[in-house]
């Protein structure tokens, strides 16, 4: 991680008139750069962000600063989170003047968000505050990015965001229809696609269609958990095989037989023909319940009989 100074500046949200000129590079494949050209998209994110008087916005991926100066313009105090060396330098010099804007060089998913009351950690501006995120995410890294700051000591109020169109989709899906980043994503949040962004609108353009989502931060989680990482392992095993049946798939993913996985999901209260994408959260929370309960039980306190592993 690298931090950018500053000196003061009056102007917000505006270039130092003296500032040298950086020469402009072409995007890096390797980092999956699309930079925003439409100035009008800008202004749409910038509004779905709601930003408040006095609130703190951390932008992630601000790349040339399509919509930084906009945010400048609405946010108490600004932190740019950049990995590309050459933009988070440009980026500095920019906003040199602004002493509530500050730069990161440094990948979103290696900062260390600190604690409320503990370590400030990369980005004290956030500990103890409420904040919000706004980001354009390169399509590879926007999940783990989104969970990391969702599961966080410290989460966002909010998150606006530019992701491929299929993942802010898969994200929303209602309950009925949740894979893996769906649940993941309601736990900690509620979700809405806000609107579409067409490949037109970015440098270089993209193949796909991009979508902006908005993700509300739940007040508090769905289930009372003692350990969250052992449950999303025991969700994910649960979708090793999504399009089978839940008595199949749970158990290729938990690498037991297909009658001890129908165990569980008797102990649990469910029909183990039904297919894993059709359970609610609650009932993902039961399942887990239900496998640990047998774990403490050990075998004798496994049921006999299930069903086989028929599709």
């Amino acid at each position: 991680m690298k931090v950018h100074g500053h000196s003061k500046y009056n102007a917000r949200g505006l270039a130092p008139s003296g500032g040298s000129r950086r020469t402009v590079r072409p995007p890096k494949k390797s980092l999956g750069q699309h930079f925003l050209r439409d100035s009008a998209i800008g202004e749409r994110i910038v509004e779905a962000a709601r930003i408040e008087p006095g609130e703190t916005v951390l932008e992630i991926g601000p790349g040339r600063g399509a919509i930084t100066g906009m945010l400048a313009d609405v946010a108490d105090r600004l932190v740019l989170v950049e990995l590309d060396g050459n933009l988070a330098q440009m980026l500095s010099e920019r906003y040199a003047g602004n002493e509530n804007i500050r730069v990161i060089e440094s990948d979103a998913r290696d900062l260390d968000l600190g604690t409320p009351g503990g370590e400030p950690g990369d980005i004290p501006e956030i500990v103890g505050r409420p904040y919000k995120i706004v980001a354009n995410l390169p399509y590879y890294a926007a999940s783990p990015i989104i969970r990391r700051f969702l599961a966080a000591d410290n989460p966002p109020a909010e998150i606006v965001v530019m992701v491929q169109r299929e993942v802010a989709r898969e994200m929303a899906a209602p309950e009925g229809n949740m894979g893996m980043l769906s649940v993941a994503t309601r736990f900690y949040a509620d979700p809405e696609v806000l609107f579409d962004v067409p490949g037109a609108a970015f440098i270089p353009p993209p193949k796909v269609v991009s979508s902006v989502i908005r993700l509300v931060r739940r007040p508090s989680p769905p289930l009372e958990l003692d350990d969250e990482a052992s449950f999303f392992k025991f969700v994910r095993a649960g979708f090793k095989a999504p399009r089978k049946q839940l008595h199949n798939s749970l158990a290729r993913g938990l690498l037991i037989e297909v009658p001890e996985a129908a165990g569980i999901i008797d102990r649990a209260g469910l029909d183990s023909m039904r297919r894993p994408r059709t359970l609610s959260i609650a009932e993902w929370g039961r399942l887990y319940e239900a496998r640990a309960g047998i774990a403490a039980d050990g075998p004798a306190g496994m049921p006999a009989n299930g069903p086989e592993g028929n599709d």
